[in-house]
């Protein structure tokens, strides 16, 4: 049985960044949706969930910090992680970023090779403690 492919859901407004994220992150084998804005990504939540959210800060409508805070707040989502990828990035943005709930924060214009690798270790599931096994209890090579 093959593995089901990750869903990762692009949203921002500018159809460019949208366009060369999706090509980088197709070419990684993920299986990559786009949104211009929060209303079609909260639409598409319901629909399609995805694995990550790839979320920009400046946007209509809603902006990336406020529609970060409504999926963590929902119990359905919150466990999306969420990585702001943004022109905004003072301190105080990223601060904002993180404290509304992002996994990471990424300036544009972006390091796609780190983000990929970031992505990768946030859907790369944490390897389960065995209770009562110390580190020296490892099986030795």
């Amino acid at each position: 049985m093959e593995a089901r492919k990750k869903k990762i859901i692009i949203v921002d407004d500018d159809r460019e960044t949208r366009e060369m994220l999706k090509m980088a992150l197709e070419l990684e084998g993920y299986d990559v949706t786009q949104a211009a804005n929060g209303l079609r990504l909260i639409s598409t939540l319901h629909v399609d969930r995805p694995d990550v959210i790839l979320l920009d800060v400046m946007m209509s409508w809603i902006d990336g910090f406020e529609l970060c805070r409504a999926v963590k707040k929902n119990d359905e989502f919150k466990d999306i992680p969420v990585i702001f990828v943004s022109a905004k990035k003072s301190p105080a943005d990223v601060k904002a970023g993180l404290a509304a709930g992002a996994a990471d924060y990424f300036a544009k214009p972006i390091d796609i090779e780190r983000l990929l690798a970031r992505i990768a270790t946030l859907l790369t599931p944490p390897v389960p403690v065995v209770p009562g096994a110390a580190a020296g209890d490892l099986p030795r090579r």
